[in-house]
């Protein structure tokens, strides 16, 4: 009884049809269901984007996005426990972000380069730079920052994506917190040249 209240305290608190709900579609996306698919790439891609983004340079990140979905599509008759589909698809994001350092990268001719700085340039300065150090962090700490900031998730949507309990995700994100300001007070980078 003990380890039982103890496991369901680890757990994050999800309601009984947000489960089922879930398992539904995972099943109906397993025997071929498109537009089941379709809905659990809404639910969960915000996940992925934030895994790969604490991983990968932003710029790869929305691709890759693509990839885990693509790859999980393909797998998705092999999983054995439908409710363990969060969980799985956030280690192929995982996975696919160390595949990603493993492959040897293609070099660019100089007209894609020109496209790139020019929409690098665009892109904020000082929020790659923020990005950086946060991917400095221990990795208990990378995930939940990037789901919160960069994503927009809340607390408790970090902890029902995750499986994390609230309190780790709260723990993880002030403690995370904390090492960011000190990184960005020691003039970690943001906005030194």
């Amino acid at each position: 009884m003990h380890r039982e209240n103890a496991r369901s305290k680890m757990m994050p608190a999800m309601t009984a049809p947000e489960i089922s709900e879930d398992d539904g579609l995972v099943r109906a996306a397993a025997a071929g269901d498109r537009a089941a698919f379709g809905e659990l790439y809404v639910r969960y891609a915000r996940l992925v984007h934030g895994i790969l983004l604490a991983r990968v340079p932003p710029e790869e990140a929305d691709d890759l996005v693509h990839d885990v979905f693509l790859s999980a599509m393909r797998q998705l008759r092999g999983l054995r426990t439908v409710a363990a589909f969060r969980g799985w698809l956030a280690a192929i994001a995982r996975n696919r972000a160390m595949d990603y350092f493993r492959q040897t990268r293609p070099s660019v001719p100089l007209e894609e380069n020109m496209k790139h700085e020019s929409r690098a340039r665009d892109t904020t300065l000082e929020a790659l730079e923020v990005l950086d150090l946060i991917r400095r962090l221990p990795e208990a700490y990378r995930e939940p920052m990037i789901l919160r900031l960069v994503e927009g998730m809340t607390g408790p949507e970090i902890a029902q994506q995750t499986g994390l309990t609230a309190d780790s995700v709260r723990v993880n994100l002030c403690r995370g917190m904390k090492m960011l300001r000190r990184l960005l007070g020691d003039g970690g980078g943001v906005g030194q040249r």
